[in-house]
């Protein structure tokens, strides 16, 4: 899922969980019996999750690549998907919830770059990626349902031979004073994506890897920082 202020949540089906769904007290209904339920049942609670801007990191990292076919995962109300299809991407975006992509969808109507942009319900636990994307962006994939390192698992082998893998997440050690969620095991370092992708021995030449502070603005108006992990791969072609 993918746009964050304080009305972010933290989104990942079993595939995704933005950022401020535990911050902002936005139920994300873990008792529910499958992500599509769980997911569904979040965006019902409210017309609007995220704050409709793309995600800054995703901003950051991309900005500078030559356009090609991107794929969104987690995608949510759509604010990557369509800021990518803005700059010239192709763009399959694919989340668990229909709720989450028909909204997405209309967003993209109110915009002149709909035509680029395929939108796909998929669970990722039940996906099997093809490597044939230039770019895939994975932003905050966590989740109750699902393991990040299955989530990032899945996303690595959707990179085509020399394309971009772009992971950004919340660090375990840096979250905002007023979150909610505290199980750090659903967050991740640099080195613990590291090991999980075997970049040491995996086809890949890591561009960026570290991790960033970040102002955010709490569910009350209150000011603070998040510090999110980043990583950005070439695949070797």
């Amino acid at each position: 899922m993918t746009e964050h202020t304080h009305d972010a949540a933290t989104h990942q089906h079993g595939q995704h969980t933005h950022e401020g769904a535990q911050q902002s007290g936005l139920n994300l209904h873990e008792d529910a019996d499958n992500a599509v339920d769980m997911w569904d049942g979040m965006y019902r609670e409210r017309p609007k999750v995220w704050s409709g801007n793309p995600n800054p990191q995703l901003v950051a990292e991309v900005a500078g690549i030559k356009p090609g076919r991107a794929l969104d995962l987690g995608c949510g109300e759509g604010a990557d998907a369509i800021w990518l299809a803005a700059q010239g991407w192709t763009v399959t975006a694919m989340d668990v919830s229909a709720v989450a992509l028909e909204r997405a969808a209309a967003h993209a109507a109110e915009s002149d770059v709909s035509e680029r942009i395929t939108w796909q319900q998929q669970d990722l636990t039940e996906w099997e990626p093809e490597p044939v994307f230039d770019l895939v962006s994975a932003q905050f994939l966590h989740s109750p349902l699902l393991p990040w390192r299955d989530s990032v698992a899945s996303a690595a082998p959707a990179v085509a031979p020399g394309g971009t893998l772009l992971v950004v997440g919340h660090h375990p050690h840096g979250l905002p004073s007023w979150s909610h969620h505290h199980e750090s095991g659903m967050f991740f370092t640099p080195e613990q994506l590291a090991g999980a992708l075997r970049l040491d021995r995996e086809p890949w030449f890591v561009n960026v890897l570290t991790d960033r502070a970040r102002s955010v603005t709490g569910p009350d108006g209150e000011s603070g920082t998040t510090l999110d992990t980043v990583l950005r791969a070439t695949k070797h072609a």
